[in-house]
Formats: structure tokens, sequence, C-alpha cells
């Protein structure tokens, strides 16, 4: 596997709409759009800087994974995003190199990405996703 860049940092954040305009207004970021994922319980919103973004998360149900992720740590950033070539490959890979993978196959991510997350405790802490998309 070969990562081709760092493709977006997820932040978790309470309230996305006040954020998005810390972004937009303070670090002159545009905004690139706004989707809910039902299946991850939520709302994130796409901030292109370069040839990377920030992603930023909001919960939409109080039981979801950034929902329990700012109640344990707190707003900030939730992981590091790499775009793979092919995802399939990349997770099989890891799986024999041995590392946990939080994803065995690939999921449906924000943006249409094909993602796969690697478990914080085989990557010194970081949870780390893998991303393929166009």
């Amino acid at each position: 596997m070969k990562a081709l860049k760092v493709d977006h940092i997820g932040i978790a954040v309470k309230d996305l709409d006040s954020v998005v305009k810390f972004y937009e207004d303070v670090m002159g970021i545009p905004l690139h759009g706004i989707e809910t994922v039902e299946e991850q319980k939520v709302r994130v919103a796409f901030m292109p800087v370069g040839d990377t973004e920030i992603e930023l998360l909001e919960s939409t149900s109080p039981d979801g994974p950034i929902a329990k992720f700012i109640e344990k740590k707190g707003e900030g950033v939730q992981h590091v995003a790499f775009k793979v070539e092919n995802i399939e490959e990349a997770i099989a890979e890891m799986i024999e190199k041995g590392y946990r993978m939080i994803d065995q196959s690939p999921r449906y991510g924000a943006g249409g990405a094909k993602i796969a997350f690697m478990h914080p405790k085989g990557t010194c802490g970081v949870l780390i996703e893998l991303s393929e998309r166009q």
C-alpha cells in the first residue's frame, strides 16, 4: 500500500454551523458542501484547503461515534485520512502485516468515498482512515 496524500483531517465538533462559520470567516476556507451520512450518524461539512480537506463531523445522535468521541475526549481532531489507490488491497495488506483494522472491508463514507479505519492501538494512538475516492 502507498498513501497517495492526506485526503482529509476529520475534526469532531458539537455545533457544525458555528465551526463552519469560524473556518470561513477567520481562516478564509470556503465550504464545499454539507452531507448527512445516516449509517454513521453524522453530519459532515467539507472545506477544501489546497489538495486536502478539513472534514468537520457533527453527531446526529447521542449514541453516534462522534458524540461518544466528544464525550470521551472533547472536540478536536478525530482522525487523519489517507487516500489510497485500491482500498480492498490496502485493507488486505494491513491485515497481512498484522495491523488491526476496525473495518475488514470498505464501507460507505461521506463524499462518495469507500473507507476503512485502522485501530488506533496499532497506529500510535491515531485513528487512521484509508479512503478511496475519485
